[in-house]
């Protein structure tokens, strides 16, 4: 029993640490969640960086059609097919899209006999699975029905980025690989389908102000895709405070350098109340401006355009109303500063 007794003292110390443990984890994946940051983009709405880049990465299906103009005439016949077909079911664009990238990943949008075990088709289903048989997961026209069936059926499926939709439904050993088909598979639905804006994230899906907000948000709009890098003004890289300078100083008003004296060149009015062209900002105290950390220019439309952290892109994205790190103040750049309250 003597020998036990240490034990038993290490007891309540083994407990308390791993409860700190999952405090820890717990509080990490809730931070990913309200900020966008890490994973796979867990942030509803968020609007796909990949969608302003063109990427010549590929899949199992070799290199050809790395660009909407480099398409085969079998690719293209393909990716008309992916759209008639969830056309057909009613699916919205978004939906195409992600069909789109999931092909153009799985098989390079060729209807392929071949892949990773029994992965066959255009999706590289797997009759093993539930799929279907090798005749219709090889048939396009039933792969893209049951491929639309199981991504219509994913909770909120709209709302997550286009690579997250796609992994869920496909439970791919590679889930981030669907991101660099964004921009192409857009680019095949305003071409085949005529639908210019398929997420409804793209620039001319907000109503835009006049003057010096304007030219603002189309300069930002303008570095859309450009790597995050801390410190940087442009023209190649951005933080966030530094393209605000250089979207500002587009429309003729000087900024300060970094996010926290942001807040202070103009007037503040309640964040619920901001227009197109007003500064929103995070804060590790919402109610301290000392500890404002990020910057972000407002569209309009609940959205916003920003550098947001490294290892992403300028983008766009919904403006995360609930997260508790957003300040309740709004800057509207250029304009008197007041004492306005939340």
């Amino acid at each position: 029993m003597r020998l036990l007794r240490p034990l038993r003292l290490l007891v309540p110390l083994i407990a308390v640490g791993a409860a700190l443990v999952v405090f820890l984890v717990f509080g990490f994946l809730a931070y990913q969640a309200g900020t966008g940051g890490g994973g796979v983009g867990v942030v509803p709405g968020v609007c796909d960086a990949g969608l302003h880049t063109a990427s010549r990465t590929v899949g199992p299906g070799g290199a050809a059609g790395a660009t909407a103009a480099t398409l085969t005439d079998e690719q293209r016949q393909n990716a008309a097919t992916i759209i008639g077909v969830a056309k057909q079911k009613g699916a919205p664009p978004r939906a195409w899209l992600v069909a789109l990238a999931t092909a153009m990943q799985e098989s390079t949008l060729r209807n392929i006999n071949y892949g990773d075990r029994d992965s066959l088709g255009l999706f590289q289903q797997r009759p093993s699975q539930g799929w279907g048989t090798p005749a219709q997961v090889t048939d396009p026209v039933y792969s893209t029905t049951i491929f639309i069936d199981r991504l219509l059926q994913v909770p909120n499926w709209e709302r997550l980025p286009v690579t997250v939709a796609a992994q869920t439904v496909q439970r791919s050993a590679f889930p981030n690989a669907y991101a660099r088909w964004e921009g192409l598979a857009a680019d095949l639905v305003a071409q085949l389908a005529g639908v210019s804006d398929p997420t409804g994230c793209g620039p001319d899906s907000a109503t835009l102000p006049e003057g010096a907000a304007r030219t603002a948000i189309q300069f930002a709009l303008g570095e859309v895709g450009k790597p995050y890098v801390w410190g940087a003004t442009g023209p190649n890289t951005y933080d966030c405070s530094g393209l605000m300078l250089r979207a500002f100083q587009a429309a003729g008003i000087d900024m300060p350098r970094v996010s926290r004296d942001q807040f202070k060149a103009g007037g503040h009015v309640p964040v619920k109340q901001a227009q197109a062209g007003d500064l929103l900002f995070y804060a590790t105290d919402p109610r301290d401006p000392a500890t404002i950390h990020h910057v972000m220019l407002y569209m309009g439309d609940g959205r916003v355009v920003e550098a947001p952290y490294s290892g992403e892109a300028v983008r766009i994205r919904p403006v995360p109303w609930r997260f508790a790190e957003l300040v309740p103040l709004a800057t509207r750049p250029g304009t008197t500063p007041n004492s306005a309250q939340p």
